[in-house]
């Protein structure tokens, strides 16, 4: 009886239906990777689980939270890797890595930003639907000060609405802290989405029918290809200034745009260490932001599931990924995707 799982697993290798990796990591613990609920998070999540699965055998799962919860359970070790790290923006993050409990590795989308957008047919108007420019002098977030009226809130006559980020997101904090800086608090009403589904659907149906409606948002996203929207101007990057404003509870929060935007993947100080072929692989994870967003744009209209469309990134998109990895794993991927991976 003691022979028979050693003679399983030589047929098992020579059929090629196991490897050294999967049996080594078959006792191993999963590797936990944060649950993220915005689309390009949920994607790029997908994308690195099969990676890490199908190129180095390990076994990965997810678990939900908010940014902040994530990042906490990640300086614990209770989550290992957030594949999409707005890497330096929450204090719990920057206390965190100031500890060394985490590690924000490489530069994973070149020209990310954020920030509070309108479409530009409130400035433009659009001719082709008899769109009249509502906005015309809009320019800046000081600007807004004599549009409540334009973005009127229907729960709340007499101010505008500003749509703000679920509650639990670093965003949400930043940005109401902002409405309270450019003196706008008194002004619009800070609505806060269920979840980043809700907030791209409300934007949406703005849209379509033409109506004015501000809100806060980022890129890489589907709506930034598929809108023509214009970003309002703010104040410079002012670090002090940026404190205030990740701040809930400082009473003078002062203007500033975001820092500048760098998305890392987290991962933990015991991730960091012993799995040192993944950081490796980490480090060189590089996408596109034109192709990311093409991807995004067809999961979101499609109604794709994140591994669904993880696995038509990754199937569209050899060269890109194959620069990550050594070529014998980059090969293993290759294959199991040949092979009708689902």
């Amino acid at each position: 009886m003691k022979k028979t799982p050693t003679l399983l697993a030589a047929l098992l290798l020579a059929l090629g239906l196991a490897s050294t990796d999967t049996a080594a990591a078959a006792d191993m613990a999963p590797i936990h990777f944060g649950a993220i609920g915005w689309e390009s998070g949920a994607l790029t999540t997908e994308v690195l689980r099969i990676v890490v699965e199908q190129g180095y055998g390990y076994p990965t799962d997810t678990l939900p939270g908010s940014t902040v919860s994530m990042e906490v359970a990640l300086a614990r070790n209770d989550l290992q890797v957030i594949a999409e790290e707005w890497a330096g923006r929450s204090p719990a993050w920057i206390k965190a890595e100031q500890a060394g409990q985490v590690y924000a590795l490489g530069d994973t989308v070149k020209n990310a930003e954020e920030g509070w957008w309108v479409p530009a047919y409130v400035i433009k108007g659009d001719p082709a639907r008899n769109l009249a420019p509502l906005a015309p002098d809009l320019r800046s977030v000081d600007d807004l000060k004599r549009y409540a009226h334009l973005f009127e809130d229907p729960e709340a006559p007499g101010k505008g609405r500003f749509l703000n980020s679920p509650s639990g997101w670093t965003s949400e904090t930043v940005n109401s802290q902002k409405l309270k800086a450019y003196g706008l608090d008194g002004l619009y009403n800070n609505f806060r989405s269920g979840s980043g589904a809700a907030l791209d659907a409300e934007i949406a149906a703005q849209i379509r029918l033409g109506k004015p409606v501000l809100f806060y948002y980022w890129s890489p996203t589907p709506l930034m290809g598929r809108y023509d929207l214009v970003r309002l101007e703010e104040p410079p990057f002012d670090p002090a200034a940026w404190a205030t404003l990740t701040d809930a509870s400082n009473p003078a929060p002062r203007g500033s745009r975001s820092s500048p935007a760098r998305l890392s993947i987290g991962v933990s100080k015991a991730f960091h260490d012993q799995y040192p072929d993944l950081v490796g692989v980490f480090e060189n994870v590089d996408l596109p932001i034109e192709r990311l967003n093409k991807a995004l744009a067809r999961m979101s209209e499609a109604r794709q599931p994140p591994r669904e469309a993880a696995l038509a990134f990754l199937r569209d998109n050899s060269e890109v990924w194959q620069a990550w990895l050594p070529s014998d794993r980059a090969t293993r991927i290759a294959k199991w995707l040949n092979e009708g991976a689902r």
